[in-house]
């Protein structure tokens, strides 16, 4: 759409030309089954072998520790549920945060009614897990501990090697979605002593439809599609060939580019960052200030609707969010939000802008500019604002 300002990055990110065209012969061209035993599938068995050498390299893994899956919902659920069944015999203790996506929470509740018991760790108002309620949690039954590298919503990074530090100090395999900070931000497994990793292709200009679970030599963890013996037994079904040759093209441009786009989104974030907090009253910002993703803005502006906030942007060509894309026709208040302590009356007027290197500074004065005539004529139509003006004059 030509004159559309694009700013839900979180929720799903443009496809680039150059992993579209990388993607191109392995549909009309290569189009062999990875797994088949000739020669012409023989180009698509390369594609899945180099892939994985690309990711095991971002993230300072082995290629043997990388499985492909679905997405970050699919490694989100195996990583949990793969575990819990593996180890099902030592513990079924799992501690998890309150503001985690809810592949995570969602799975930890159909884990719970199979009888395995799950601890939801407090955070503290910036959404920073509370590490020394962490650490007091972990019993003699505990098994997992899963905490996500960087908030879908809010943007903040958790302090995720001193979280592998203590899980690893008790003998407990510790697990982090990391599908927001994949790509965004530097990861290394070994010295963020990670054990096993989600991340999903279409955050970071790759395809949808794809993803990786990052799983540590040695870690025994129980099969999630059963079928084939695709990805060494433990993940059935037929390569998504174009798919992960998309995940890695994406991998490869994000590892080059990386400090370079980063350093620019930060620098748009904070401009829009400082000029809504300055131009635009009873505004907060929501997540840490510093240590938050590069390209992440969350914002609660009190006595407006975040819905119709949404729809007169829209109206206006800027795309945003109310927070996660998963949780978008929901009416209820964003989980992460109420766990920070924001009342329901604030978390209700919440958005989400989330850059990418493509957004110009020139579509964030004309956001800033439109966003600050909607919530003036929202405002201007809420009895509460009416009456706080009243009281407060």
């Amino acid at each position: 759409m030509k004159d559309m300002i694009y700013l839900d990055n979180a929720a799903t990110t443009k496809t680039s030309k150059e992993v579209y065209e990388a993607m191109k012969p392995y549909f009309d061209e290569y189009y062999g089954n990875a797994a088949s035993v000739y020669r012409f599938a023989g180009e698509s068995t390369k594609a899945v072998d180099d892939a994985r050498l690309i990711v095991a390299d971002f993230l300072g893994a082995k290629p043997k520790e990388i499985y492909f899956t679905g997405g970050g919902s699919e490694s989100d659920n195996w990583a949990l549920k793969g575990v819990a069944f593996a180890k099902r015999d030592k513990g079924k203790h799992i501690i998890t945060s309150k503001i985690e996506h809810h592949a995570i929470l969602h799975t930890c509740e159909y884990l719970e009614k199979l009888g395995y018991e799950i601890s939801y760790i407090d955070v503290d108002e910036n959404g920073i897990v509370k590490l020394d309620e962490l650490e007091a949690t972990i019993r003699e039954d505990t098994i997992l501990i899963s905490i996500m590298f960087a908030n879908n919503e809010i943007g903040t990074i958790e302090p995720i090697k001193e979280i592998g530090r203590i899980a690893h100090e008790h003998g407990v395999i510790f697990h982090t979605d990391a599908v927001q900070a994949y790509a965004h931000v530097p990861i290394n497994v070994d010295e963020l002593n990670i054990d096993i990793l989600s991340a999903s292709g279409h955050k970071f200009n790759g395809p949808k439809g794809v993803g990786i679970m990052y799983l540590r030599d040695g870690i025994r963890i129980e099969s999630f599609i059963h079928g084939g013996s695709q990805e060494r037994g433990k993940r059935a079904g037929t390569h998504n060939t174009p798919g992960i040759v998309g995940f890695a093209k994406a991998t490869e441009i994000a590892k080059e580019s990386l400090e370079k786009r980063a350093s620019y989104e930060k620098e748009l974030r904070d401009y829009l960052i400082d000029r809504i907090l300055e131009e635009i009253p009873y505004t907060k910002l929501n997540g840490h200030r510093e240590d938050r993703l590069p390209n992440n803005t969350n914002f609660s502006f009190r006595f407006i609707e975040g819905e119709s906030l949404l729809i007169m942007l829209d109206q206006k060509g800027v795309c945003g969010s109310s927070g996660s894309a998963c949780t978008s026709g929901s009416l209820d208040p964003s989980h992460v939000l109420l766990a920070i302590g924001l009342p329901h009356e604030i978390a209700h007027g919440s958005l989400r802008l989330t850059l990418s290197d493509e957004n110009t500074k020139e579509e964030i004065d004309k956001t800033v500019d439109e966003l600050k005539g909607i919530v003036e004529r929202l405002r201007n139509m809420s009895p509460l604002y009416e009456d706080f003006i009243k009281k407060n004059k």
